[in-house]
């Protein structure tokens, strides 16, 4: 039976942070190895679909890892501008990651 959860059920963590002044990078980590696992078979968080969720061209997403060793999955986006320059709202980068909280995971009974 297949169905959908929000990947804020399955995953432990879901966070964003600065990464020096020009870039934000995302964690999202998992407990078990079977839910990481069973994400990553989805395709849910994919290097596209990463970007499709936080609505950014894909030459921003510098880096996409799936860190098996630690059940996490990790990207960085470059910002639009620098940490704490004129019009940034997210100095520290930590209100970036809100929109992975909704992502829908097919999930398999």
């Amino acid at each position: 039976m297949n169905s959908r959860k929000k990947l804020s059920e399955l995953a432990k963590t879901i966070r964003s942070k600065n990464a020096g002044t020009d870039k934000i990078t995302f964690d999202i980590i998992f407990r078990e190895r079977e839910t990481y696992e069973m994400v990553k078979r989805s395709g849910a968080l994919t290097r596209d679909t990463v970007c499709e969720t936080l609505n950014v061209d894909p030459a921003r997403l510098t880096d996409f890892v799936e860190y098996d060793p630690a059940h996490a999955i990790k990207f960085t986006i470059l910002r639009e501008r620098p940490s704490g320059s004129a019009g940034d709202g997210d100095i520290f980068g930590a209100q970036q990651y809100a929109p992975f909280l909704d992502v829908e995971v097919d999930v398999t009974s």
